[in-house]
């Protein structure tokens, strides 16, 4: 049963100023902000599973400022990774040294902070979608890589995200192999990626993916691609692994 009221206007991604009280509405999900003392509030957040989440909140001022804003998909069901495995909903073919650009749409969650000055502390995260929220793993049992795993479906361009849902990722193919080859998947670290939002909409850093051959393996090295954009960046906790060059092994 949803928990918001029906008919409800969903709440943008941005910053709030909580004066008396504060409510934001996202799928299923309810956060109600109150103040209960002087300098003091109290946080409230109910979600899709029906799970309750109450904290209090101790403040230096008579107000309290946080941010709503997309985050990493990493900490449904919980934290125990920093990889994600996108499978595609399409393959993606690519004749011999050539290249191509796809957009995704990428899993997110919500983060909410509270901003103290120039600064953001993470106080809770949500995720709208926990059906879909599960774990794969990428190579052998005993050596793999433990993923956040989902199957994504292709967008048209940057503005085609699912809000509060998926956000879109920009993804560059090239094949640098002297063969045709098929790409069905993608394997990465995504603490390198960067999220970004206007209104209800999010996007992330992409991805480069080049299919090359190295001895005698072909492989897939996948590295991020930063965004020029003027969307609003979000806030993060997680530690970077920035630079960071993930290899793939080629079906």
């Amino acid at each position: 049963m949803s928990s918001e009221p029906e008919g409800v206007n969903f709440s943008n991604y941005g910053i709030y100023e909580v004066v008396e009280n504060l409510e934001i509405y996202l799928p299923n999900t309810t956060v109600r902000i109150e103040k209960i003392g002087e300098k003091a509030f109290s946080y409230f957040r109910k979600d899709s599973e029906g799970k309750v989440v109450e904290k209090m909140i101790p403040t230096n001022s008579h107000t309290l400022k946080i941010e709503l804003a997309p985050i990493r998909p990493l900490n449904h069901p919980a934290r125990r990774t920093g990889y994600v495995f996108l499978k595609f909903d399409k393959e993606i073919y690519l004749s011999q040294n050539s290249a191509a650009s796809i957009f995704v749409h990428c899993p997110i969650e919500i983060g909410v902070f509270v901003i103290h000055e120039s600064h953001r502390e993470s106080l809770d995260w949500i995720t709208c979608n926990p059906i879909n929220s599960r774990f794969g793993l990428y190579g052998p049992p005993d050596s793999g890589t433990l993923c956040k795993y989902a199957e994504v479906t292709l967008a048209t361009n940057f503005s085609d995200s699912i809000p509060y849902v998926e956000g879109v990722m920009k993804i560059i193919i090239e094949n640098n192999l002297t063969t045709g080859q098929t790409v069905s998947k993608v394997i990465f670290p995504i603490t390198d990626n960067s999220l970004y939002y206007e209104g209800p909409k999010s996007i992330l850093d992409g991805i480069k993916v080049t299919l090359k051959k190295r001895a005698v393996v072909n492989i897939a090295d996948v590295q991020t691609d930063s965004l020029d954009t003027d969307w609003t960046k979000s806030p993060t906790w997680e530690t970077s692994t920035t630079n960071t060059t993930m290899e793939m092994g080629l079906e």
